[in-house]
């Protein structure tokens, strides 16, 4: 039982500390993705999803950011 409420706290703990997508700035994005090795960073309007369009190693990429800030670069 005790391990179970450690548990618990430790999910809501690290949960509720991730970023909900409304509350992921451009600003926010955009540091992560220099911290990845982007430049050239700007947002593609897309509904919902944060879409992005960025340089890395001289390729202009295309980029989804979901709402923990994970990136997945397309191909």
């Amino acid at each position: 039982m005790k391990s179970q409420k450690l548990a618990a706290l430790f999910f809501l703990t690290v949960f509720s500390a991730l970023p909900a997508a409304s509350a992921l700035t451009f600003e926010n994005i955009k540091a992560r993705l220099e911290a990845a090795g982007y430049s050239q960073i700007r947002e593609v309007p897309s509904g919902k999803i944060k879409t992005f369009k960025a340089t890395r190693n001289g390729k202009e990429r295309s980029i989804l950011v979901d709402s923990t800030g994970h990136i997945q670069e397309l191909q």
